[in-house]
């Protein structure tokens, strides 16, 4: 089953060239389905970027999709064509009174404030608290997932002494979970943070297991049972040359960067890195859509009852 985008969003024609099913929101009116509906509240600056990265690893599931861009009401991006915010994004105001089977809130660069101090904290803030009567289940990746478990939980992020920066192993520590199926028991994953949550911490939180962890950068996935939620702290979705992008930004800019670890080939910038993790993401995007599907009500209006 595709993934309904609309046909002019850049995703759509991205996507189509990869081979992944996508329909425009006409055809899909016209199929006698109920299809899963995942909004993607996107904080990131680069947002079609963004946009292309989680649509294709919720676009690879058998199901129907249907895809929706949010943002904050007040918050301006300017990395952004405003046609492109006003042609496909609607702010967190315009569905605050609709249903969500599941919806992923996406990281910002700004890991170096305090929560507090961010301007659309309040907002954000609503949004969480929103998902409890309005999303079946919701997905916090790297930024946001912190966000959520310091709002529901307050467990704190502490800045790190270096980025953490590269492709580093991480173990399966819950083989039994539903969002787990089909992982190995140990892989690799890319990771970019500033920040991070410890693991003495998360485990003195009530109501929170650790899914994955690694030895080196702590725990990366974490399932709240009682908020219905998943938090992520590094990046599956990341493209092949992501990690790159960000690399050679910074040594253009002339910020101190180390080269990212376990990375490119020999550690030589000047290779081509592998994908090395495009199998695990797909798997958990689609374990977490099955999840969804298996237990959201087919009456949309029953989610949060």
């Amino acid at each position: 089953m595709p993934i309904t985008l609309p046909a002019t969003l850049p995703a759509f024609e991205v996507l189509s060239k990869e081979g992944v099913m996508v329909m425009t929101p006409d055809r899909a009116a016209h199929q006698d389905i109920r299809p899963i509906r995942i909004g993607l509240l996107n904080l990131m600056p680069k947002k079609i970027q963004t946009e292309n990265q989680f649509a294709r690893l919720i676009g690879a599931t058998p199901l129907q999709i249907d895809f929706q861009l949010i943002r904050m009401s007040e918050h301006q991006t300017k990395n952004t064509a405003a046609e492109h915010m006003e042609a496909f994004y609607r702010p967190f105001e315009a569905v605050r009174n609709e249903k969500f089977d599941g919806l992923i809130i996406t990281g910002a660069p700004i890991e170096h404030l305090p929560f507090e101090e961010v301007t659309y904290w309040d907002e954000l803030r609503e949004v969480f608290d929103w998902t409890q009567t309005h999303v079946h289940s919701t997905f916090g990746v790297c930024w946001g997932g912190m966000a959520m478990a310091y709002h529901f939980h307050g467990v704190k992020k502490h800045i790190l002494d270096h980025k953490a920066f590269g492709c580093f192993r991480h173990q399966n520590r819950a083989p039994a979970s539903p969002y787990l199926r089909g992982f190995s028991d140990d892989f690799v994953i890319p990771v970019s943070r500033w920040t991070e949550m410890r693991q003495d911490e998360v485990d003195r939180a009530e109501g929170l297991k650790t899914l994955l962890g690694s030895d080196e950068v702590g725990p990366c996935l974490i399932e709240d049972v009682c908020h219905r939620a998943l938090y992520i702290f590094n990046h599956f979705e990341y493209d092949s040359g992501t990690l790159k992008e960000e690399y050679d930004r910074d040594v253009a800019n002339g910020t101190p960067i180390n080269v990212p670890m376990n990375y490119y080939p020999d550690d030589n910038p000047a290779r081509q890195p592998l994908n090395r993790w495009r199998s695990h993401a797909h798997l958990l995007y689609g374990n977490w859509i099955n999840e969804i599907y298996q237990s959201t009500p087919f009456d949309l209006a029953a989610i949060g009852a």
